[in-house]
């Protein structure tokens, strides 16, 4: 973390109004989130309140200690993982969690950490080979629950489509259903819809399947994990209510597993849990008002990652000067992150106030998930910082 950026956290008052506030009163040099512990805690009882069934978080959206230890105030006991580190850290702020190692490639001395150092139960795998690997490892455990996870040909209403490098098709995750339940461990499937699934019925598509492919098994789940996936709000993708996603997953799971074929039901969602409760604080470097172009203290190498990777994952934007955000007539903008790299561009352009300036700040929304998580420190740019603010901008 850059050491002026850090030293302005600690000494700033622990909690700030908003992104405004923080760069009124902290006139920060480097990147800050604003972090809002408020939004996120009701956010997750929206998820617990609603969804029927078991509410996890993917540790892999955002692994901050700040934020696990606030999942686990607001009520999350069960983390999905993706690595034995992610563990770790969730370890040191929420005591007595557990872990769903849903990773579905894990090497030996992986699973064996888990299991011993961690007590981790639950693992994933989509492949013969990756059960024999876990059943050797774990020989003389009790039973484990055995995730399997399938897929299905991409449904086009997500940002990110998960099937191109996990999960069996449907007649290869019976095989290996059959095979978890004959090996005396718990038989578990799971999916994911993929990343920012604006479609309810995409999780009834899965769910259906997920019924033909426990009966062809002949196996009766103990648990179907529906995955992530759960939209958050972006400047350009329109999706439902929360509450519609429940719906049909719940009237789902009642067609396609009728009677004692009914599971219990679980979730691991990270980007619907968590991004909504960080925006990110830039500073604008230096503005060529003729070219239209601007540099910012962040970028692609940075927080704004995601703005390369899917044109739906565009977040909102606000301009903040002297502490008060400004409103009027926009122009578009060019905008570059700080790096040496022609690449480090901000997809499209900004619509902003024709005389933005120098020291000028631009916050975006939603970068809870996939902010912090991807950025580097290429050329030495890039920052960790939060600021706890009582109310996040969401646009």
């Amino acid at each position: 973390m850059n050491v002026h950026a850090r030293s302005l956290i600690d000494r700033a008052p622990a909690i700030h109004a908003d992104g405004a506030a923080v760069a009124r009163q902290l006139q920060p040099r480097e990147p800050v989130f604003c972090f809002s512990p408020r939004v996120l805690a009701a956010t997750v009882a929206s998820f617990r309140a609603g969804f029927p069934g078991e509410v996890s978080y993917a540790v892999k959206a955002n692994g901050a200690r700040i934020v696990t230890a606030a999942m686990a105030e607001a009520g999350i006991g069960v983390f999905d993982v993706a690595s034995v580190d992610e563990m770790e850290v969730v370890a040191t702020t929420a005591p007595g969690a557990r872990f769903h190692y849903h990773n579905p490639v894990k090497s030996r001395h992986e699973i064996a950490e888990a299991f011993a150092s961690h007590g981790c139960r639950r693992f994933a795998l989509d492949d013969v080979g990756e059960l024999a690997k876990i059943l050797e490892v774990v020989k003389e455990a009790p039973p484990l629950e055995l995730a399997v996870r399938f897929r299905l040909p991409p449904h086009g209403a997500a940002a990110h489509d998960f099937s191109t490098k996990f999960g069996a098709d449907p007649q290869g995750a019976a095989d290996l259903l059959r095979l978890v339940a004959g090996s005396g461990h718990r038989p578990v499937l799971t999916f994911h819809p993929g990343s920012q699934c604006t479609k309810p019925e995409a999780y009834g598509r899965y769910i259906k399947v997920a019924g033909e492919i426990a009966r062809a098994a002949g196996v009766r789940l103990a648990a179907l994990n529906v995955g992530g996936g759960f939209p958050a709000r972006y400047r350009d993708s329109i999706a439902p209510p929360l509450p519609a996603f429940f719906e049909e997953i719940a009237g789902s799971v009642t067609a396609a597993f009728p009677g004692e074929w009914r599971p219990a039901l679980e979730c691991e969602p990270g980007r619907g849990l968590v991004a909504s409760s960080m925006s990110l604080l830039t500073r604008v470097k230096l503005v060529k008002p003729s070219r239209r172009e601007l540099f910012l203290n962040d970028g692609i190498y940075g927080a704004l990652m995601e703005m390369s990777q899917a044109p739906a994952l565009a977040p909102h934007y606000r301009v903040i000067r002297d502490g008060a955000v400004r409103g009027g007539p926009v122009q578009p903008f060019i905008a570059y992150g700080p790096t040496c790299d022609p690449l480090d561009r901000i997809p499209g352009e900004l619509l902003l106030p024709a005389d933005i300036a120098e020291d000028d700040f631009i916050e975006f929304s939603t970068v809870g998930a996939y902010g912090a998580a991807t950025a580097t420190r290429f050329n030495g740019y890039g920052s960790s910082a939060i600021a706890i603010v009582a109310d996040v901008f969401c646009g």
